[in-house]
């Protein structure tokens, strides 16, 4: 079997129908013992989009991103990317996937104690020997690579500060940029706004649809606002108990699609959910905290 992840399609390229499927789930289902988590799932997802999937805590949102990154493998099913069957990768070919297809968390998965840059180099263990892994030994080039991608996000001046020092919204764009290290070609985003106050949820956001827009990265990120989902995503994806009960453009969410993804007897107030606040689209730059050390000692 070929292990090709199929062709790059340029942002500007392509009309939609033209474009080869990214992804093909095909009656994905993951049981644990007796409770059925993600039941009978299938959709395509082109490349270049930025998808959004919904539905209520427990819906098998985050269960369905884990089978798609490979933490956790589907119990039937198939997940194709490209002419690569993801879901029967092993060895080497599972590490290169898990490398192509970076996963950011809720909970960031950062290293605490390691300053900021290492935990975006961290980023690169993937595209290195096991030798050079262990010793934690990186080259120039990813040091610049490192510090570009904090100040892709605003936080460079945070690069010698120990991580567990930042706060959540700059952890989080840490992670994202840890992300960036691995070169990807798909990005999935779990919850990543669900811990963040409205300021640092809309700077998150907009890193993320930047990353689609500018790098054509596909992007399918879990959300638990459907104002984040209308607002960001070209297209959203409704899950309830397991299944697909959603799967088109943000104008076709209607008041009865969205009965049927969080229930019937559910008020949904949206203009109240986390990223409606106005504020300036740019991220702040960050400035470093007392006792920070200037990026020229970070040893370029």
């Amino acid at each position: 079997m070929k292990r090709g992840y199929g062709r790059v399609i340029p942002i500007n390229g392509p009309p939609e129908e033209e474009l080869l499927p990214m992804f093909q789930l095909k009656n994905v289902t993951r049981q644990f013992g007796k409770k059925t988590a993600v039941s009978s799932v299938t959709f395509d997802i082109p490349q270049g989009q930025m998808v959004g999937i919904i539905g209520r805590s427990g819906a098998g949102k985050s269960t369905l991103l884990r089978m798609i990154n490979r933490l956790v493998d589907p119990s039937s099913g198939s997940i194709a990317f490209g002419e690569a069957e993801v879901s029967s990768l092993r060895g080497a070919a599972l590490r290169k996937w898990q490398r192509d297809c970076a996963m950011i968390f809720q909970q960031f998965n950062l290293v605490p104690r390691l300053d900021v840059l290492t935990n975006v180099l961290l980023g690169r263990l993937n595209h290195r020997s096991t030798v050079l892994s262990v010793l934690n030994m990186f080259s120039r080039d990813e040091r610049i690579m490192a510090i570009g991608a904090l100040e892709r996000l605003g936080i460079e001046q945070t690069a010698l500060q120990p991580a567990g020092t930042l706060s959540g919204g700059q952890q989080q764009r840490v992670a994202i940029a840890r992300a960036l290290m691995q070169q990807p070609k798909v990005l999935l985003a779990d919850e990543p706004i669900a811990s963040l106050d409205p300021l640092n949820a809309k700077i998150v956001m907009d890193a993320l649809r930047d990353i689609n827009e500018r790098d054509g990265i596909t992007v399918i990120t879990n959300l638990h606002t459907l104002d984040t989902a209308r607002n960001y995503c070209e297209r959203i994806i409704g899950m309830a108990h397991g299944r697909v009960v959603f799967d088109g453009q943000p104008k076709d969410l209607t008041s009865a699609a969205v009965a049927q993804i969080y229930g019937g007897d559910t008020a949904i107030e949206e203009s109240m959910t986390s990223t409606s606040i106005n504020i300036p689209t740019e991220a702040p730059r960050e400035t470093a905290s007392a006792g920070s050390k200037p990026l020229a000692l970070a040893g370029l």
